[in-house]
């Protein structure tokens, strides 16, 4: 691989309590092919790599997602794990980047706590619509949601490629979903879906659990996804829902947290989404 060598460093995003997280690798951009791009991901253990370019001659960060499955335009416990990285370099204790992928640039803050960061962006605008009855039913269905436990109000939500928020109706619901992941991938291959936010109803105090299945892009659960996140604030805010903090990962032995909030907006909620994330290790390429 002509990559090797190259500094990574993991980052486990959107942690919950001090524990879990989304261990992501994140590094410099150097001249590599989109093929060693997604290998990365497989060589250091994570569902996610995420690669810096321009951080010295601008005031932006370029930066680019990738999984197994290829480029994605946005990753949102990618951002946090990238804005965790660059506080870190910069050794700011509060610190802000201009962050720019493909089709935008944007906003991100960091601080840095006693053994951890903490991480906010702006998603970009988010698209709201309802789905289709096939889109329902091909998704609901491959999804295995039990009898009377599917919940109302499914959307079909995007911060750069779409994904299906499904409600349910609880958290014992949530956790025995146990989806049928051919049946799923070829349902979101079929409707240009990203995958399938499934989540709870928020209680009072804004507090949801939530699992994103996206086995179209490689990933046949993710342990947090912000930019899902963001989208299902968006989605709540127009019930008048400012902020929610929503659990994932238990499922997958890694406990996660991400929040949100959203206010109403002209032409659509505004929106700000993180969560607390800790540097593992920096460590090497190793050879393909």
């Amino acid at each position: 691989m002509s990559a090797r060598g190259h500094a990574v460093t993991i980052v486990n995003a959107c942690r919950r309590d001090g524990r879990g997280g989304s261990p992501t690798a994140v590094l410099d951009d150097r001249p590599m092919t989109d093929a060693e791009r997604r290998a990365v991901p497989a060589l250091m253990g994570t569902s996610h790599a995420v690669f810096l370019s321009g951080a010295d001659d601008g005031p932006a960060v370029s930066v680019r997602f990738f999984t197994a499955e290829g480029e994605l335009p946005a990753c949102g416990h990618g951002t946090v794990a990238a804005l965790a990285v660059l506080a870190e370099r910069a050794g700011d204790d509060d610190h802000h980047a201009v962050l720019r992928t493909s089709r935008r640039s944007f906003t991100g803050h960091c601080v840095r706590g006693a053994d951890h960061f903490t991480a906010a962006f702006d998603p970009g605008p988010v698209e709201l619509r309802e789905p289709t009855a096939r889109e329902r039913d091909l998704v609901v269905r491959a999804l295995g949601i039990a009898p009377g436990a599917l919940g109302s109000g499914l959307s079909v939500a995007s911060v750069g490629r779409p994904r299906m928020l499904v409600p349910v109706t609880t958290r014992s619901a949530l956790s025995t979903l146990a989806p049928d992941q051919p049946g799923l991938r070829a349902a979101c291959d079929e409707l240009g879906l990203l995958g399938a936010y499934v989540h709870t109803p928020p209680t009072a105090e804004g507090r949801l659990a939530a699992r994103l299945f996206a086995p179209s892009i490689g990933v046949p659960e993710d342990i947090a996804n912000a930019n899902s996140t963001a989208c299902l604030a968006a989605h709540l805010a127009g019930r008048g829902i400012t902020g929610i903090s929503v659990d994932m990962g238990d499922a997958l032995g890694a406990p996660s947290t991400i929040t949100a909030t959203a206010r109403q907006a002209t032409p659509g909620p505004a929106v700000r989404v993180g969560g607390t994330a800790t540097i593992e290790r920096t460590t090497v390429l190793p050879r393909m």
